[in-house]
């Protein structure tokens, strides 16, 4: 079956990880990408290793599936002249340039974009946005994480405060692109018209702070370091069994109770410390005591299978390698091996049109021939390109032929 975006065009002028990774999204689901690089190629290509068999890092191969590629100097007034070809069949552009350079090279969304495209989603992503006291300033994951107090909510006291493992601002920058850009194809569909789309790195970040940032303007009491505990909910922490360390999320009384008998200390249900999630707030520390006392001679997998069966959510601390050769991810296809690639499945199930991981990622400039020709290029014209340097001529295998 078509996914549900067969038919959509896009091109993704974006680099690094947030725009690349709302762009797969959009081709897992069906839309055609067209990927454009500098003449130097996106920088996740060389942020490795691990390298895969061209040369290229794990890191790009995970965000840019379902594309084709190609590379584009849009500094050079012919390089957008090959751009506005690609627009002209496009319903979405996106792009994460500094604000402003655009502007620089005479193709700015209001006066040219707008004008010559005034069906097309053109969808901006940046670290701050193009005007307020950060307009125009460049922005990375763990910049925003320190910049907007992720940072100061993740650790233990020990260790202070922490960057989040995984580029969970990019992350949701990518998501919130996405989530823009069906908005706004949605709206076309009723107005005929596009519009602009904008996510930044700033907002996503601070949106990430709930409920902390209820928690603070209710209270007024700045958020501490609570290491993996919850700062409303207990217990909502990381213990330590036998064999390693387990999750366990206890949300209501009725959890507790049942946490209590599968560890055999019903006496803890009956502790007033313990009647309820405010006093077991209160008595956090009494609470890890009396959990860790009952369960530090239990094997981790067999509690977490017990207190699953009984309803009271709860996991091993998984490595990634654990957590992917779990059964329930082969179940729900969130592996994806073909040969001489391997990534992670899709997260948005549609049942009626659904999506399906795209081809392999490709080689920088892979498709730079396949492209022009489907632009109208003649070919002494796409010659021409490959010549100015324009388009960086595709390299050859050796047997004369671009690397599949």
């Amino acid at each position: 079956m078509r996914g549900a975006l067969s038919g959509i065009r896009v091109v993704d002028l974006s680099r690094v990880l947030a725009g690349p990774m709302c762009a797969q999204m959009l081709a897992d689901h069906g839309a055609q990408v067209i990927k454009v690089e500098p003449p130097g190629g996106d920088d996740t290509r060389t942020l490795g290793p691990p390298f895969d068999r061209h040369g290229d890092a794990s890191y790009f191969s995970a965000l840019n599936r379902g594309k084709q590629c190609i590379g584009i100097d849009l500094s050079k007034p012919s390089g957008r002249q090959v751009l506005e070809r690609l627009l002209a069949d496009a319903d979405v552009l996106i792009e994460n340039f500094l604000p402003g350079t655009l502007e620089k090279w005479g193709i700015p969304y209001e006066g040219w974009i707008k004008a010559r495209f005034p069906r097309l989603v053109h969808c901006s992503i940046s670290g701050f946005g193009a005007d307020g006291p950060l307009g125009g300033l460049p922005g990375y994951d763990a910049v925003l994480q320190a910049m907007c107090g992720l940072m100061s909510i993740n650790g233990e006291k020990s260790s202070g405060p922490t960057r989040i493992g995984v580029p969970i601002v990019d992350h949701l920058t990518a998501y919130t692109a996405l989530t823009g850009i069906l908005l706004a194809l949605q709206s076309r569909s009723v107005t005929g018209e596009g519009q602009r789309v904008e996510a930044t790195l700033f907002d996503a970040a601070l949106s990430l702070l709930v409920p902390h940032a209820g928690n603070y303007f209710q209270s007024h009491q700045e958020p501490g370091l609570l290491g993996s505990a919850h700062p409303n909910i207990a217990p909502y922490d990381r213990f330590a069994c036998e064999d390693g360390d387990i999750f366990l999320g206890v949300m209501n009384r009725g959890q507790f109770q049942r946490f209590c008998g599968v560890v055999e200390r019903p006496d803890l249900a009956l502790d007033e410390r313990f009647a309820d999630n405010a006093r077991r707030l209160r008595h956090r520390d009494a609470l890890r005591h009396e959990i860790e006392s009952a369960i530090r001679h239990h094997a981790r997998k067999a509690l977490c299978d017990a207190l699953m069966a009984a309803g009271v959510p709860a996991a091993p601390v998984h490595s990634v390698s654990e957590a992917f050769a779990q059964p329930h991810a082969t179940h729900r296809e969130m592996v994806v091996m073909r040969d001489g690639y391997k990534g992670i499945g899709l997260t948005a199930r549609l049942h009626g049109t659904p999506g399906s991981p795209g081809s392999s990622p490709r080689p920088f400039n892979a498709d730079a021939a396949c492209v022009l020709q489907s632009l109208g290029f003649t070919a002494p014209e796409i010659d021409r390109l490959f010549a100015d340097g324009v388009v960086p001529a595709p390299k050859l295998d050796a047997e004369g032929a671009v690397p599949s």
